[in-house]
């Protein structure tokens, strides 16, 4: 058995967790064997969960189970995902536990359609994570404008949270503010910060699909050099963000009275250009205080040829340079951001209407 995922934590300081889930990870003990190879946390989505109930019947008893007990289509499927994390969450405790609450976590989304809607999204945080009541799942909220100041509150309401479709440096500079104001309202409060964890999720290989296209129209004498650069580019200096805005005063104030960083977690890392190596956004993605979720195929590949080395720091002037090439080849980084945003949200909300229209189907069949 690799043990080369327990080396990426022990010798790196980076959390390898897992991108995806099904009952049956639960059920047949695979999950369990992932976390014996060195799997420290999971992370799922409404793209994942229509995946997973929709390929296989794992799951038509427990739906018309709560469908015979009068619950809307809807309610039938949270109680599938419900029942699901719950299950990834049991497996994961020991972690948690090891790991002083640091690793350990599942992840799940709020409904992707109150993506714009503030006290929607806050609502349907509150509910879900009563619903699931297990110390060890973070609740996902996007980064958007009208997400930022749900993530406040519920970072000082003391809830997990996993800040997901980031796909700049500003907005995640604005993610960390977030996370900040919340630890602050809960001192203020008289709440104790301990065990209040929280990752800010950047996406990496969508990054460089949308500037590699942009990339090859560019009639720059530096753009085909720039191919393949954008996301490893932009994450590395994404970390040292995180490490000037976790130091200074302001921190070290609320380090004291017991609050942890807001990790950076690199998402998104299978390689989409056939290209690429295929463990490229792990093995030049490595530091510590970073969790890279990893979709299960790009998981099997890094446990069979990965690289375990500190990556994370190296060539940042470089990177730099390179990220500021990009404006003179004609790339909006700004709008390209805005466009991916735009476009994992209508994704993720168009995963979860398909499911719903074919669990309404199901229903009547």
């Amino acid at each position: 058995m690799s043990l080369r995922l327990v080396d990426l934590y022990n010798s790196a300081g980076q959390s390898a967790w897992l991108d995806n889930l099904q009952r049956s990870y639960v059920t047949s003990g695979y999950l369990k064997e992932l976390i014996d190879q060195g799997v420290r946390g999971l992370t799922s989505n409404p793209t994942i969960f229509q995946k997973a109930i929709q390929s296989s019947s794992d799951y038509d008893e427990q739906f018309f189970a709560e469908l015979g007990r009068g619950l809307s289509t809807s309610d039938a499927y949270w109680k599938m995902v419900i029942a699901d994390i719950i299950g990834a969450a049991e497996l994961f405790h020991p972690v948690y536990e090891q790991s002083h609450k640091v690793d350990g976590y599942v992840s799940v989304e709020v409904d992707p359609r109150l993506a714009r809607d503030t006290q929607g999204t806050i609502a349907a945080a509150r509910q879900l994570r009563a619903s699931i009541n297990r110390p060890n799942v973070m609740i996902k909220i996007p980064a958007t404008t009208e997400g930022l100041p749900a993530i406040t509150q519920m970072v000082a309401e003391g809830c997990p949270v996993n800040v997901t479709l980031i796909f700049s440096l500003e907005r995640y500079d604005e993610v960390i503010e977030a996370f900040l104001a919340g630890l602050e309202q809960r001192s203020k409060d008289g709440l104790s910060l301990e065990g209040v964890h929280s990752v800010a999720s950047f996406f990496i290989s969508r990054v460089d699909s949308e500037i590699d296209t942009r990339l090859s129209q560019s009639s720059h004498p530096s753009a085909q050099d720039l191919m393949g650069t954008s996301a490893i580019n932009q994450a590395r200096l994404a970390y040292q963000l995180f490490t000037d805005r976790f130091s200074g005063s302001r921190w070290e104030t609320l380090k004291a009275r017991g609050a942890e960083f807001q990790r950076p977690l690199w998402a998104s890392t299978s390689t989409k250009n056939p290209s690429y190596t295929d463990t490229m956004y792990i093995d030049e993605l490595i530091g510590p205080h970073t969790v890279n979720t990893i979709p299960e195929a790009t998981m099997h590949a890094f446990i069979d040829h990965g690289s375990v080395s500190t990556t994370i720091n190296k060539d940042v002037s470089v990177s730099r340079q390179q990220w500021s090439l990009l404006s003179e080849c004609g790339v909006d980084v700004q709008e390209v951001a805005l466009k991916l945003e735009r476009d994992g949200l209508d994704s993720f909300v168009q995963s979860f209407e398909d499911l719903m229209e074919s669990l309404r189907q199901k229903s009547k069949a």
